[in-house]
């Protein structure tokens, strides 16, 4: 693959990608029709609305924003974009990290060399990957400063998966887990946690390592839970299960970018690193996996136990300048009310509770989610 070169942001741009299941409206089990949103959706943007390996995941994408609200107009003029060609077809959309019942079995593979290259590539593992996720890119300014926040920014990372835990089931049954997602994506050789990179100069000799040993295809096999993206110059945070809806997507996407841009502001400094250990990481990546925002998470400082609305208070606070110098406080400190509250898996679980319907649980959340005035079909 030889020189990959970093593309270079000199402000902490934003970008959005969330993925949404596609239901159908009557059964409200997913829908292989990608193709058929397609057709309904304006021709010239396929750059907005991207398929996914499988065919019942549509992949929204924001422009390269300056703020969380230029973000949150830009995502929700899409929103409703898709929503309106959706409510042609008969079909809603899944604000959730897994389907609470429909079988992986069933979902179709897209058409596309790529996707079967994948699948041929990783068998199961790929087939399995039924799931809908919420990435956000910063813009930074040197590819050493990328692989630096990568580093640095693993300790939020169990953080960001407890305020976005929305996977509680999977094949129809209750997992016991907060976030399910999180362990598909571990499931395959290149996803969970990244490895240890020093500068850019490791990581492109460790991507040309894995293409030239046949062990990726290409760069775009990286699933870690955050990576540098050479092509975006941004660093690319990936840990988050999708959210119930577009206000909890933007505040987590405002923690994000005041993170980044706070870790960026202190590399630029000189202050010095603090080393948390991998394993301490993992502890605390795995009960948020587990407990969502029930976990008790553990300081990477301190060493002791907090909760998880005890460590975003202590990470607002912290962050309170930053968003303001990028304009996002309101969005920001919605994260304390995330955190302090039921999570989205939570939420599933109470609806199939109270009404012993999987499919009650699609619905109802299907209203809450809309962004679109009226109700879905």
């Amino acid at each position: 693959m030889g020189t990959i070169d970093f593309h270079r942001n000199e402000r902490p741009t934003l970008g959005v990608e969330i993925e949404l299941g596609l239901v159908d409206g009557r059964t409200m089990a997913l829908s292989s029709s990608f193709a058929e949103l397609a057709e309904k959706l304006n021709a010239g943007d396929t750059e907005c609305y991207k398929p996914e390996l499988m065919q019942c995941v549509v992949e929204i994408i924001t422009g390269v924003c300056e703020t969380v609200d230029d973000a949150e107009v830009d995502l929700r003029k899409k929103i409703m974009q898709v929503e309106a060609a959706a409510d042609q077809l008969d079909l809603g959309l899944w604000w959730g990290a897994t389907h609470p019942f429909s079988p992986w079995r069933e979902q179709q593979v897209t058409p596309d060399a790529r996707y079967y290259q994948l699948v041929e590539l990783l068998q199961e593992l790929a087939r399995r990957l039924v799931t809908f996720g919420l990435h956000v890119h910063v813009g930074v300014d040197s590819g050493d400063k990328a692989v630096m926040i990568c580093d640095r920014i693993l300790r939020h990372l169990p953080t960001l998966l407890a305020l976005s835990c929305s996977s509680p089931f999977w094949e129809g049954r209750q997992t016991g887990l907060q976030s399910h997602r999180s362990k598909i994506m571990e499931g395959l050789p290149t996803a969970g946690m990244p490895t240890l990179m020093r500068n850019w100069s490791e990581y492109v000799w460790l991507v040309n390592h894995m293409v030239d040993t046949g062990f990726i295809n290409t760069i775009r096999e990286i699933w870690w839970d955050v990576r540098p993206h050479h092509n975006f110059g941004t660093v690319e945070v990936r840990v988050c299960d999708m959210p119930g809806n577009l206000e909890d997507t933007m505040a987590i996407a405002a923690l994000v970018q005041c993170l980044v841009k706070a870790l960026s502001d202190e590399i630029d400094s000189g202050t010095y690193q603090h080393d948390c250990h991998p394993m301490m990481v993992r502890q605390n990546k795995w009960r948020a996996t587990r407990f969502g925002t029930g976990a008790q998470l553990v300081d990477s400082y301190s060493y002791e136990v907090v909760t998880v609305a005890q460590a975003v208070d202590e990470l607002v606070d912290k962050l309170v300048p930053v968003a303001a110098e990028l304009g996002c406080e309101h969005h920001l400190e919605r994260c304390r009310h995330i955190a302090s509250s039921p999570s989205w898996a939570d939420r599933q679980m109470s609806i199939l509770a109270d009404t012993g319907s999987a499919e009650e649980i699609v619905r109802q959340l299907n209203l809450v989610s809309r962004v679109s005035p009226g109700l879905a079909s």
